[in-house]
């Protein structure tokens, strides 16, 4: 008889394993990817650019999307021409007219955008002819559609938190590594600069170094510094448990036979010490992410981020600071909607690869 080979699988293999497991998880994960999507291929996704205005439609509320016609008959998808009047309290107030339809259109040539910031097109996935407007989700006072601000902000918005925590985890890494396998006095010296950065709340800290430089930054410096800003705020915690990590990690046998053969330090910290760190760097990438939206939506929200008419979704709910907009116009509270999905999904997925990558903390909760 012929033994089975059975391929063994690494702890990393078992850990995704359990991970794909968790039904809740994969969900999130699964939202979040189609949230990256979206912001990836917003010019083609959205009807509009995100600067594209029409005051005549200020406020506008979501349309009706109409698969009837006025005779009764299925059609193909349109929406009714919004006409704008104002009652007894200066309201706006949104009424269809039937007489003037457009037809919901796929790959509608519209505003110039570049695909992937490289190829230009002028194509969208839906939309209506000009001079009609869709708005699916309704549009901010300045008439823009809501829904393709939205999938632009969303660009920025996400694209922080990555590139902020891949650099603040980059320096944090490294940092930590050679403070915990060097000690003494880098060490001392390391930490005692950890302490001084943690010892300052992050969200005052980020406040006075966003104040410190000038206000009349384009968006792209803007978005640019505050990546910057993150990044000098976040890695300092993570440097201290590495540093803890690298402490124990570089009295191994195996560190002290790559001491033996002459290895250098530097290979040693990259190859034998950093790599053991890598399930704790990975859950605390995820629950740290959050922190980075939030961070961005905080400043945008307070006027000292992003600058209209670019959109994040921090300065899209900057309009829903009055409970008058609120009350008149609830849909512009949607930006709030998705960054409250965002850090959620990104919290459930850091809980899930922390169980799955630590099975000890599961065994010590269930006992």
């Amino acid at each position: 008889m012929t033994r089975m080979k059975t391929k063994s699988k690494s702890q990393f293999q078992m850990a995704m394993a359990t991970f794909r497991k968790n039904r809740l998880a994969m969900f999130c994960f699964g939202v979040l990817m189609i949230l990256y999507f979206s912001a990836i291929f917003a010019g083609f996704l959205s009807p509009y650019s995100y600067d594209n205005e029409n005051r005549n439609y200020s406020y506008c509320p979501p349309m009706k999307i109409h698969v009837v016609s006025s005779q009764g008959k299925l059609a193909w998808p349109y929406v009714n021409k919004m006409t704008l009047s104002f009652d007894q309290f200066h309201k706006r107030v949104y009424t269809e007219d039937v007489s003037e339809s457009f037809s919901i259109k796929l790959f509608v040539k519209g505003d110039q955008y570049k695909i992937l910031g490289m190829i230009p097109s002028s194509y969208h996935l839906f939309g209506v002819k000009s001079p009609g407007r869709l708005h699916l989700w309704g549009a901010d006072s300045r008439g823009r559609d809501l829904f393709s601000r939205l999938l632009w902000g969303a660009r920025i918005s996400l694209s922080i938190g990555l590139v902020g925590v891949a650099i603040s985890f980059f320096f944090g890494l490294l940092i930590g590594g050679i403070s915990g396998y060097y000690g003494g006095k880098i060490d001392n010296l390391i930490m005692r600069m950890c302490e001084m950065i943690m010892m300052i709340p992050g969200f005052y800290l980020m406040l006075a170094l966003r104040a410190a430089f000038p206000p009349n930054l384009n968006s792209l410096q803007v978005y640019l510094l505050m990546i910057v800003i993150f990044s000098f705020i976040g890695w300092a915690s993570l440097a201290r448990v590495i540093r803890g990590m690298a402490i124990s990690l570089k009295q191994r046998d195996y560190v002290l036979a790559a001491k033996a053969i002459g290895l250098s330090d530097i290979k040693i910290i990259k190859n034998h010490i950093l790599p053991h760190t890598i399930s704790y760097s990975i859950v605390a990438i995820m629950l740290s992410i959050p922190g980075y939206i939030m961070g961005e939506s905080a400043l945008s929200l307070l006027g000292l981020g992003i600058q209209d008419p670019y959109a994040s979704w921090g300065n899209l709910l900057s309009e829903a600071m009055g409970i008058i907009q609120i009350r008149f116009a609830p849909w512009i509270l949607l930006p709030g909607f998705f960054i409250f999905l965002t850090v959620i999904c990104f919290n459930i997925i850091g809980d899930a690869l922390r169980d799955a990558l630590d099975p000890t903390l599961k065994m010590e909760g269930q006992l």
